[in-house]
Parts: C-alpha cells; structure tokens; sequence
C-alpha cells in the first residue's frame, strides 16, 4: 500500500478530478474495492446461463469481483466516464426507422475507444506519479476481468439501470468507462442512488424482450451478442426482430428518459467514419474482406470479422423490402465459402420473395 496521510489523500483526489476533466473525462469517481453484491449478482447471472457463450465472463474466478486478486494491492479505483454520443437522438432514430439503412450502435461509429481512454488513463496516472513519485497501478478500459459498472456506481458516476447500463442522472448513460486500479488509499465518493423507479421503458422497448426482469438481461437474446458475440448462425426466430441492426443495438438507451439529458460528445475520434451512421445496407454487403479490413482499422466493429459482418447484413436485407438491388446482392453471396454466410443469406431470400 503507497503510503500518504489522510488529508494529503483528500487533496490527492481533487487534483485527479481536475486533471481527469482536463483530460476530456466528463467525470472522474473514487471506489473502494468491496463488490461482494456485484459478484453474488454475477454468480447468479452465470448460473442462469444468461452468459451464453461468453465464457470468458466466469473463467477468471473471483478475479473479476476482487480487485486484490487482479491486482495485488490494489485498495481504491479510480473510475472514470467519457461522452461518445455523436449525434441526436432524433438522428438516430431516423436511422433506426430506414429498413434500408444499416444501424450500427453508436458508440461504435468512430475509432476504437479502448485505446483512446487507455491513452487518457495513462496521463492521468503519469500524473499522479509526477504529485506522488512512484505508486502502484494498473490502468484498465473494458480488457480485463473487471465489474466496470459496478465500480463506476460505487465511485458515483451512477447507477445501473433496468437495462444493465449505468446511467447518470445529469448525462444519461452515452459514455464510456474506464479504470485505475492503485494501491492508494483514497477516499471513496458517495455510492450513486437508483433513480429508476417504477419505469420499465428499456424493458419493454427491446426488440427481443432480453431484459427478462429488471436488471436482469439475458445475453442469448440480446441483439448486441446476437451480432457481435455469437459465433455461428444467429437463431432463426430472432432474426426478424433484429430489423436492420448490424452491429448493437441501442433502443434500451434511446427510450431511457434520463438520456434527454445526454450531451453530444466533443471527441472527434467518435465521430461516424465511412458515413457508418448513414450507410446502405446494400453498400456495406459488397465489401470485400479486404475493404473490410482496411476500413474498419482502429474500430471495435472490426473484431467481428467479415463473416458475421455479411451475417448480419444479410439478416437486416432479409428484415428490409426486396428492391433492384436488395436481391441481387444477396444473390452474388449465395455460393460464399462460408456456410454461416450461406445459410443466413438463404433465409433473407427466403424471406423477401415471400413478402
């Protein structure tokens, strides 16, 4: 434990508020370390099964819930949240609302968060170190066994909504998050209170009813995992829901009343490139896995692959309205190496010839 006095720990912590901000976080929270509510929470969740193939988010044991045991020593987070909403809500429901256009969650629209945070985190720490000399920590965004949400309402950036999400009371829940693990003791900020009430707008917005109970979603029908977690075909009766939905999906966000509040984010690495908040369905179908690739460079959309890419476009044609172009395209698929690909452009067909 790096030792320093209380009232130095005290003014310690507005400093690294201050530089967080100046940093471009929108807010910077202290937590302690105790998730024994979040880890008997997550317990439950794998127990259901509500993981689905998402192995990775139980085999690191108690990892995930006890900080000490990622990192040794380990005795405050720091927690922080950046905007990345790049345009309206109304311009998102527009495109939403285009069976032609092809809907990509929007914090994936612009660069790869993960490495701009981290970025940002490792200045926020070369400064701490500068003001202290050296200390131990580990900086974190969303690549570690961690409960990132837990945390962040711990440190008060929040509460966990109905839907999973944390939401903010004066910004939403458009942001991202990101971790400090340190091995100062600094004094913990107060636990965000719920303020959902009696509101189940999330639950009864989603597409595939995944928020099968307040707090509670069950990933196997969530259109997130459907379309970037899930390897192989997506199930048969979910994929008219997904409607034009390539990449994520954001309906619980966009119908969250607390989002009235969100702010448009000043990051330009968040905003849309290769027009992905405009683009045809039909466009996008016809990149190769080389344009694939080079394109989606320094974005998280790239992780998929170009398989469940064409997967997924080929779904949202199926969900669209047969055209000039709509069938032709998926025609030129039709004999794809891939039998995921195959398969799922064989049902969009299927399902536009019966319209």
């Amino acid at each position: 434990m790096h030792k320093i006095n209380q009232q130095n720990n005290a003014e310690l912590v507005l400093k690294i508020k201050q530089w967080g901000e100046e940093l471009g976080f929108q807010q910077v929270g202290i937590s302690h370390t105790d998730l024994k509510s979040a880890e008997e929470h997550l317990h439950n969740w794998v127990e259901k099964n509500f993981h689905g193939d998402m192995d990775y988010m139980h085999k690191h044991g108690l990892k995930r819930s006890r900080p000490e045991l990622l990192l040794p020593g380990t005795v405050s987070i720091i927690s922080v949240r950046m905007n990345y909403l790049p345009e309206t809500a109304e311009q998102i429901q527009q495109a939403l609302d285009s069976p032609t256009s092809a809907f990509i969650s929007r914090y994936a629209l612009g660069r790869d968060y993960h490495k701009i945070i981290r970025n940002r985190l490792q200045k926020l720490a070369n400064k701490i170190e500068l003001e202290i000399n050296h200390f131990g920590y580990r900086a974190f965004v969303d690549s570690a066994p961690i409960l990132e949400k837990a945390i962040a309402e711990q440190a008060g950036l929040g509460w966990i909504g109905k839907h999973s999400n944390v939401i903010n009371r004066k910004a939403g829940s458009w942001f991202f998050l990101g971790e400090i693990y340190t091995d100062i003791p600094l004094p913990a900020d107060q636990v965000a209170k719920s303020h959902c009430g009696k509101c189940m707008a999330c639950i009864d917005i989603c597409p595939t009813q995944a928020i099968v109970a307040p707090y509670q979603v069950d990933a196997r029908r969530c259109i997130s995992y459907l379309t970037i977690e899930l390897h192989g075909s997506i199930p048969e009766h979910f994929r008219s829901s997904i409607g034009n939905r390539i990449y994520g999906c954001d309906d619980c966000q966009l119908i969250c009343p607390w989002n009235r509040f969100a702010k448009l984010s000043t990051e330009k690495e968040y905003n849309p490139r290769h027009n992905l908040n405009n683009a045809h369905l039909t466009e996008l179908f016809k990149w190769t896995e080389q344009e694939f690739l080079k394109k989606m460079e320094g974005s998280a959309i790239r992780r998929i692959g170009h398989i469940r890419w064409l997967r997924n476009i080929a779904v949202a044609l199926g969900n669209s309205k047969a055209s000039e172009n709509t069938i032709p395209e998926l025609l030129k698929q039709q004999s794809h190496d891939s039998e995921v690909v195959r398969e799922h452009v064989t049902w969009a067909l299927k399902k536009l010839r019966s319209l």
